[in-house]
């Protein structure tokens, strides 16, 4: 703004600057010392008769009436320019709606405080980069079947002039995109172990998320946790996720939980009552993963392998204490006993005799029968 003062022969000028919004009565603030101002004002004249100021990086609210006011040495002698200047500042704005659903059509303007010519021609740009493709006479810009890709900062030129306008936020939003789930650690899980399960999902606004296992919601959030697994736990998972445009449900992700043999006992064929020559089976039953080796053990020797031991015709000495041993990578575990009374008929008959092989009338004889 350009400007130039005199004042009376014999003062002396001490102090010279520019102010706005004037109020009788009230000296006025030097606007260098505002902060709004300090940064952008800049005073070009000097103490004798220029007073030109430079006001940069201008903005709608910078549009005021602004004053020179210069101060002597005088008592008398402080004065004010009027009417001053008055600043009207131009500008150009973006009219869009805040948010948006894809698909829609959507029409943003670029309006300007100044009177344009009708060859006016308007540059568009998102994100600071220019949309070589929109450069025309029409101050708008339509966006067909808009998509998520469309988001984002657009703000507008006029063709020849290096003013941009402020950026305006177009906000596409769009339901949820097939979540995947990722799961941490990724390998071997034994039981015991820390567990993440995390829903990855895209959408606008962001999704509500919901972790299902077997029919049934089992937790909320993109994480969910297992801090401590068992084999309970295994099974078939998935999330859904879903905002007030859609939802989508992820794949199944399939939690194989390892864990030591548990739960081992022995069941026994048949009745009660074992009879020499009879078909015994003996089933070792065992929870575990991997599956466990069986083996079985008699008298603190292995005598048999497989989960299902059979004895065709058993025969006394297979009488005795019998358990199953179950083995996999993660650990061991043992049966009770069972123990296996065979019954079988007399056999081996003897007769002994006591005494000498003379018998005498009269001598008393014991036979014994032995079995």
């Amino acid at each position: 703004m350009r400007c130039n003062y005199t004042y009376p022969t014999g003062y002396q000028i001490e102090k010279v600057f520019w102010f706005k919004n004037s109020v009788q009565g009230v000296e006025p603030p030097d606007l260098s010392e505002d902060t709004e101002y300090s940064q952008r004002l800049q005073y070009l004249g000097d103490k004798q008769q220029n007073c030109t100021v430079r006001l940069s990086h201008v903005t709608l609210k910078d549009s005021h009436m602004y004053y020179f006011r210069f101060i002597t040495d005088k008592a008398d002698g402080r004065y004010t320019g009027y009417p001053g200047v008055t600043l009207n500042v131009t500008d150009l704005q973006v009219e869009s709606p805040e948010r948006v659903t894809e698909g829609d059509s959507v029409n943003l303007r670029c309006k300007s405080s100044c009177a344009l010519t009708d060859r006016a021609t308007f540059i568009w740009y998102r994100n600071s980069q220019p949309l070589t493709e929109r450069r025309d006479r029409n101050n708008e810009l339509l966006l067909q079947s808009v998509r998520r890709e469309d988001s984002g900062r657009y703000s507008c030129a006029v063709d020849g002039h290096t003013h941009i306008s402020p950026a305006v936020q177009l906000n596409v939003m769009y339901p949820p995109v097939k979540p995947v789930i990722s799961i941490s650690p990724s390998g071997v899980i034994v039981e015991g172990d820390s567990v993440t399960l995390n829903c990855i999902s895209d959408s606008n606004p962001p999704a509500e998320i919901s972790w299902i296992k077997g029919g049934m919601i089992v937790g909320s959030g993109r994480i969910f946790n297992i801090s401590k697994i068992s084999s309970d736990d295994s099974g078939e998972y998935k999330c859904k996720s879903i905002n007030k445009h859609g939802e989508k449900y992820s794949d199944n992700v399939t939690l194989n939980v390892m864990y030591p043999p548990k739960n081992v006992s022995v069941l026994m064929s048949g009745s009660g009552v074992i009879v020499e020559g009879d078909s015994v089976i003996l089933n070792c039953i065992s929870d575990s993963n991997p599956p466990a080796e069986i083996s079985w053990i008699k008298g603190g020797m292995i005598v048999g392998s497989g989960r299902i031991f059979n004895i065709s015709k058993i025969s006394s000495d297979d009488s005795g204490e019998y358990k199953c041993k179950s083995i996999n990578k993660h650990g061991e575990k043992y049966s009770d006993n069972v123990t296996l009374n065979v019954m079988y008929p007399p056999r081996s008959v003897s007769v002994l005799m006591s005494g000498s092989g003379v018998i005498v009338e009269g001598d008393s004889v014991t036979q014994t029968l032995l079995l």
